[in-house]
């Protein structure tokens, strides 16, 4: 059993929270205005409370909050126990914060999935001092740690590098299928966008890597006819927009080949 805190008992946190209880370890929580108590919880009344006899901290708020936390929470945890700052904080405020620990390891914790949708379950990257303590208390819930190398802030790195991806993918998604429900073309678009996805995905890097370069200034034009006629549709094309942009930019000061590896 491990006396574990959680700060933050919204949907992430009181997911966490349950999970860690029904395991069998003792579960702390502070959320000053969170309405529910998870099963298996005790509530405390501030989070410096909520630390007092902590092993592990695991910090589920908004990155806001962050700092703020961090400065209630640390002074109060014991010597040898481990601070997990699950904020979606920059890598910069990672490493501050891990700059000052007080006792407590430091570990910068990603998510790297929707909890709505996976639970305690979804991957994380973690790193900092800390990291091996929040492997071996999230492993056995089902969850996929992945300790990455660096200190506080790698973590949070890889995950706004894969945000370049996976948040732009889902508002290029959506600006097309809502620009072919427009044109009531929904089904193909969609047939579309699931044929590019599939596949060998590495070769699908490499095509679009050589051929964005190489046909940049033909795209460019493409994108902004394809503005245009979303605007006909009546639909926001914010993301086609920027992507003319991008093309116009790649076109007049193209990036080294060995840049695009």
């Amino acid at each position: 059993m491990t006396n574990c805190t959680i700060i933050g008992l919204g949907e992430a946190g009181a997911a966490y929270a349950e999970a860690l209880a029904a395991a069998g370890h003792r579960v702390t929580g502070f959320d000053p205005v969170a309405p529910a108590t998870p099963p298996g919880t005790i509530r405390a009344a501030t989070a410096a409370e909520a630390c007092q006899d902590a092993e592990i901290v695991l910090v589920l708020t908004g990155a806001a909050a962050a700092r703020s936390v961090a400065k209630d929470c640390l002074p109060a945890l014991p010597a040898g126990s481990t601070y997990a700052d699950f904020t979606s904080s920059s890598p910069a405020v990672m490493q501050e914060l891990g700059r000052h620990p007080g006792q407590a390891l430091f570990a910068d914790v990603a998510i790297l999935g929707p909890v709505a949708a996976l639970g305690v379950k979804t991957p994380l990257m973690v790193s900092g001092p800390g990291s091996a303590a929040v492997a071996e208390l999230l492993t056995p819930l089902g969850a996929e740690v992945e300790i990455a190398d660096g200190g506080p802030g790698a973590a949070m790195s890889h995950k706004l590098l894969r945000s370049v991806l996976m948040k732009g993918l889902a508002s290029v998604v959506v600006e097309a299928v809502t620009a072919g429900r427009a044109a009531g073309l929904e089904e193909w678009i969609r047939e579309q966008i699931a044929r590019q996805l599939a596949g060998d995905g590495q070769a699908v890097i490499d095509r679009l890597l050589t051929g964005t370069s190489k046909h940049a200034v033909r795209r460019s034009r493409e994108m902004q006819d394809t503005a245009n006629y979303l605007a006909e549709l009546g639909v926001p094309a914010e993301m086609t927009t920027a992507s003319a942009a991008a093309l116009t930019r790649i076109a007049t000061a193209p990036a080294p080949e060995a840049a695009l590896r």
